[in-house]
């Protein structure tokens, strides 16, 4: 399946040039103005990687980064007419992964997004065995053990587990949790995430708030870091 490529320039000749050249390297290709237009079409079409304007009239490429690293981790590559130190450290502390200076080949650019799409293919790999604290999620062989004994989930509790603790510490609303389960959408009701949770927690073992899966009030749910459950 190709993978999906959000571009975010407010100079739309640019934006097409970039779609026509990497559609035909097969990547299926989005585009956004700039950064608010991006927040909305990453929400929905959910891309693999995308590529960054950093100036842009209507939230720029920082401002985005700011906004979008609270929702997901999706790779971006910034690309940038300028860039001094200061502004490529305070890029990576936002979560860039790469940079190409205007002007760029199509070719650089294309090879820069094929690496960092393997970069990412490489860490996902390594994710099919989680383990925090005392829980291992094996997503390969479909299973959960708690402190060794393995337990029974069904598949919506397993995935909702597996988004959890994939990134402990991170806050997931409902909606996202939903947008997670394959097939539980169709529901159309948020507060069915409430009931998973429940359950989830039931066959956990869960004895405290604190341990495990979090409520955070009024936004959703989180898997604690250990050093949160320690104690």
């Amino acid at each position: 399946m190709a993978k999906k490529l959000l571009v975010v320039d407010d100079k739309q000749e640019l934006r097409t040039l970039l779609k026509s050249y990497l559609t035909q390297e097969g990547f299926q290709v989005v585009t956004a103005v700039d950064g608010k237009d991006a927040l909305f079409i990453a929400r929905h079409e959910k891309p693999d990687l995308i590529i960054l304007d950093l100036m842009m009239p209507e939230m720029g490429g920082y401002e985005f980064m700011r906004v979008f690293a609270r929702e997901a981790d999706t790779p971006i590559i910034v690309l940038t007419a300028k860039l001094d130190e200061s502004d490529k450290v305070l890029g990576l502390e936002l979560g860039a992964d790469d940079y190409v200076t205007k002007p760029f080949s199509l070719r650089e650019l294309t090879a820069r997004v094929r690496a960092v799409l393997r970069r990412l293919e490489k860490r996902h790999e390594h994710q099919d065995l989680l383990r925090v604290s005392d829980i291992e999620l094996d997503r390969a062989g479909h299973a959960v053990r708690v402190k060794g004994n393995l337990i029974d989930l069904t598949p919506y509790e397993f995935e909702i587990l597996a988004v959890l603790m994939s990134a402990p510490g991170r806050v997931y609303t409902r909606m996202e949790l939903l947008d997670r389960i394959q097939g539980a959408a169709f529901e159309g009701y948020e507060r069915t995430i409430d009931v998973h949770i429940r359950n989830l927690r039931i066959k956990l073992g869960q004895e405290k708030d604190t341990q495990y899966i979090e409520t955070v009030y009024g936004t959703g749910y989180r898997f604690a870091h250990d050093d949160r459950r320690s104690g």
